[in-house]
């Protein structure tokens, strides 16, 4: 079955308004783009969407760390994710610095959670 989908281009500041022309989940048609990497985000967003994951984690002392995923997620496993992330409290042992590994390997995905901010023992 044949399907039109309209998307808002986000790759950079133009925002081309582009149509997608699909059938049985498969991708024919691209329009609107002013350039390449347009199409290849219609492309992926239509067929596999992606998202960065940036939230906040509780420390064992009760602080508040802010992580994001180290690569876009499925977006599928966004809340997955989230549940999990809302279950833990990471032990924050002798510090954590930006870019260390508060959770690898998120559900399972591959991906790794990581800290955005530096955080010491009070």
């Amino acid at each position: 079955m044949k399907e039109t989908r309209y998307l808002t281009c986000i790759v950079c500041p133009v925002g081309c308004r582009l149509t997608v022309e699909m059938e049985d989940g498969k991708v024919l048609k691209v329009s609107g783009n002013e350039c390449k990497r347009g199409e290849e985000y219609a492309r992926k967003e239509c067929v596999n969407p992606v998202r960065t994951l940036t939230t906040t984690v509780r420390v064992d002392d009760g602080r508040l760390l802010s992580i994001r995923s180290a690569e876009p997620l499925p977006k599928d496993l966004i809340f997955p994710c989230m549940a999990t992330i809302d279950n833990l409290a990471v032990v924050i042992g002798s510090g954590i610095e930006v870019g260390d590994v508060v959770i690898p390997n998120i559900c399972d995905s591959g991906i790794d959670m990581i800290a955005t901010k530096s955080l010491f023992p009070s």
